[in-house]
């Protein structure tokens, strides 16, 4: 099991008469909201972070907006240290970060205002999925009363209502996502991160997985942190793409197919070339029929070979032309 830490964040203050509302507030809470309700948004300026010697993360400026924000890279491209960073729970060496007008030097007021769901999460798999919500609840400083009214919400929005009594460890990899994601909002945090949390699933299991996030979206923060580009162009309208520690590319999905145009072709080929097609192009997509292969590849001029097509690019092309244009090294096509 993770650190506690990793997938835990105290709510701070919370009353005896129930779901928090402007009524129900201390008054410094109601204030500090009516203070940052403007100020939905995160700010990144110029922020490094090192593990010893090595620098995980250089010189990251990005501002994030409500709503669903894509973090794409390959594996240890520095997408989960950025994830924690933002989260308080990974300290940097320098530069600025504001999360709803918040320092995130002020770790105890970032974790009541983040839910954090890692892409390892997990939980005592003997307890009951209720009892698992409860126990959370707990931990977090929550009253009786709005712990469980929280938690009845939350397994009817994420669909696990019927799975209530059922051992977390008999729970699919689906339905533990979903759980994760039901106690990263137990607390009703202005800021959800969510690290790979499609990795693994079945195609359906993924589709209400991503559903569930842009629903969550409509009313905070979502960062989708993901190698999956399906994910990324499922869900979100504003993404950045990362490698070693560096951002490669920020802006909107459209934008990033827009740098891709003419950059995409197909061609039919005998299968006896595709090796040496592969060798001389990135190659994106394949379709075997008996002896021809239809290659998509990616180049910068129109391959000098009969047939060759231009295409409309999709966001794996335009990714991929991306790592390729910042000279990252592809191996000749599509990370699996």
């Amino acid at each position: 099991m993770i650190a506690l830490e990793d997938q835990l964040f105290k709510t701070g203050s919370h009353n005896d008469k129930g779901m928090p509302g402007a009524e129900n507030q201390r008054p410094e809470v109601a204030a500090q909201k009516e203070t940052s309700g403007n100020r939905q948004k995160i700010e990144i300026k110029k922020v490094n972070k090192y593990y010893g010697k090595k620098q995980a993360l250089t010189d990251i400026s990005l501002t994030i907006h409500q709503g669903m924000f894509g973090l794409l890279g390959r594996n240890g491209a520095g997408k989960t240290t950025l994830m924690k960073t933002l989260a308080a729970l990974h300290k940097k060496q320098s530069g600025t970060i504001t999360v709803c007008g918040i320092p995130i030097e002020q770790a105890k007021e970032i974790r009541a205002i983040t839910g954090y769901l890692p892409q390892d999460f997990s939980m005592y798999p003997s307890m009951t999925v209720s009892e698992s919500l409860d126990y959370l609840g707990v931990l977090s400083g929550m009253d009786g009363r709005l712990r469980r009214e929280r938690a009845e919400m939350l397994l009817k929005r994420v669909n696990l209502a019927e799975h209530r009594g059922k051992k977390v460890r008999a729970l699919s990899g689906g339905m533990k996502r979903r759980l994760g994601i039901a106690q990263a909002l137990l607390h009703d945090p202005k800021v959800l991160i969510v690290d790979e949390p499609t990795a693994g699933l079945d195609p359906e299991e993924r589709i209400r997985f991503r559903n569930l996030l842009c629903e969550v979206a409509e009313e905070r923060i979502v960062i989708l942190s993901t190698h999956i580009v399906g994910d990324i162009e499922a869900t979100c309208e504003d993404i950045a793409i990362m490698n070693d520690g560096h951002i490669l590319w920020k802006g909107t999905v459209s934008g990033l197919l827009g740098d891709a145009e003419g950059k995409v072709f197909t061609i039919n080929i005998n299968k006896k070339f595709l090796a040496q097609i592969k060798k001389d192009y990135i190659v994106t997509g394949m379709l075997v029929q008996n002896e021809f292969t239809t290659v998509r590849l990616i180049s910068e001029e129109k391959p000098e070979m009969i047939g060759a097509q231009e295409a409309e690019p999709n966001v794996e092309d335009a990714y991929m032309y991306c790592l390729y244009r910042n000279g990252c090294d592809l191996g000749g096509g599509v990370e699996g």
